[in-house]
């Protein structure tokens, strides 16, 4: 079957030939009639030609594109750090290399409601770049509605904010900046294992307080070493860390996932893989979910498939929060069937104040390690971003192919297996 996807055009800053030719001739002009001993630069020349113009006529196309970018607010912080560049403050530094294109650039946080700047600007947007830390929703009603809306980018990693199905349909590119943030996430992961384990944010609270009872702390503490870990997806994230992992001496690193590593990382590494989900989480004392959020995972951590856990089991969290049901968790968390939950995902986000993940404790008053989004959001991490976000677009102005880990979505196929796809369309 032919490719029925709308074609992406890239923009370019262009002059018809005969503007060219006037161009050429009055800087001629105005160089013949210059002394020698004061002659211009080759730019006040240009200035000055095109200063000559008709007042109508313009040097790039008519037809600039406009970007539109949904960031987090960044607030008197953002003006203090400047490498803070995923903030509607620091607009990941596109602004000036945008604009001197031509190009309209739109930056704002407001993404929700029928009156929000992002329905309203997304009618006529060509680009529309979100982060997962404060994701864009763009939905089939959004995409529907967006006449020329040709790309829709991640400044950061994991697109499931994306209705994938209806951008294939209109045939949009959907990328992100693969490897951008899969070391400051793999940090995070292990840093909330060890929090989780060893007991440590009702200490912390404890001696804010100013109390001190070492016995309320210590019954909830444990050592990592000795212990099986598990990691649902062993992808760029998972795969990290079990390498961190490694050097804590756990009894066993296991994984799942539906394709196996190569056996010489799986040596180097000291991993295991497990076919089935249930048995590994039978295994497991702690287990970090690392998988994409797609049709199959959505939900997946239930009541049902918690209840495979090892009673007392720590879940970690740093993927997608709608990977599990919020109050399965809060309930097994209340339980005791998990000793503790921790991560940085959340559904929606920003997170409601209500929501049950907010405030929910183990029976011992602890086993939450919570917080906002912002692992892959590290102020290296935002640096990757907002560089790799710049060379996609400069490739689509440019009209040239995209860096294959990037693209998700592309031409009305699947690019990538990441987000549930198995199989490249039939064409």
């Amino acid at each position: 079957m032919a490719d029925q996807s709308t074609s992406i055009t890239p923009h370019h800053l262009t002059t018809s030939t005969h503007c060219n030719q006037l161009i050429r001739s009055t800087m001629f002009r105005i160089a013949s009639t210059i002394n020698r001993a004061a002659r211009p630069t080759v730019s006040q020349l240009a200035h000055q030609a095109t200063s000559s113009l008709p007042r109508n006529f313009s040097t790039t196309t008519p037809n600039n594109m406009k970007v539109l970018a949904v960031l987090y607010e960044g607030g008197k912080h953002a003006v203090e750090e400047s490498r803070l560049l995923g903030t509607v403050q620091n607009e990941l530094g596109l602004r000036k290399w945008l604009e001197d294109q031509g190009h309209e650039y739109i930056v704002t946080s407001d993404k929700e409601g029928a009156n929000s700047e992002l329905d309203k600007h997304i009618v006529d947007a060509e680009i529309v770049i979100s982060t997962p830390f404060h994701p864009a929703y763009i939905t089939r009603e959004r995409i529907e509605k967006a006449k020329n809306l040709k790309a829709c980018i991640t400044a950061g990693v994991g697109s499931d904010h994306v209705d994938l199905t209806a951008a294939n349909e209109k045939g949009l590119l959907v990328a992100e900046v693969t490897g951008s943030n899969v070391v400051s996430v793999a940090e995070h992961v292990v840093m909330t294992i060890l929090n989780l384990v060893r007991n440590f944010v009702p200490a912390h609270e404890q001696v804010m307080a100013g109390n001190w009872n070492v016995a309320e702390i210590a019954r909830g503490a444990f050592d990592l070493e000795n212990k099986v870990v598990g990691t649902v997806a062993i992808g760029r994230i998972g795969e990290r860390v079990l390498r961190r992992l490694k050097a804590f001496d756990c009894k066993e690193l296991l994984y799942f996932d539906y394709q196996a590593l190569d056996p010489q990382k799986e040596k180097e590494i000291g991993c295991r893989r497990i076919n089935d989900l249930k048995e590994m989480l039978s295994q497991c004392d702690v287990v970090t979910i690392n998988a994409p959020l797609s049709e199959s995972t959505k939900g997946m951590f239930n009541k049902e498939l918690i209840s495979h856990m090892k009673k007392g089991a720590f879940l970690v969290n740093t993927a997608r929060g709608a990977i599990c049901n919020e109050n399965d968790i809060a309930d097994a968390l209340a339980s005791g069937q998990l000793s503790g939950y921790g991560g940085d995902v959340w559904y929606p986000q920003p997170a409601p104040k209500d929501h049950p993940w907010r405030k929910m404790r183990n029976p011992l008053g602890g086993g939450n390690a919570m917080t906002p989004h912002y692992s892959g959001t590290t102020l290296d991490a935002q640096i990757r971003y907002a560089q790799g976000t710049k060379d996609i677009i400069e490739r689509y102005i440019k009209g040239e192919e995209q860096n294959p880990p990037d693209v998700i979505v592309e031409k009305g196929d699947y690019a990538t297996k990441a987000y549930g796809q198995r199989e490249k369309k039939k064409q």
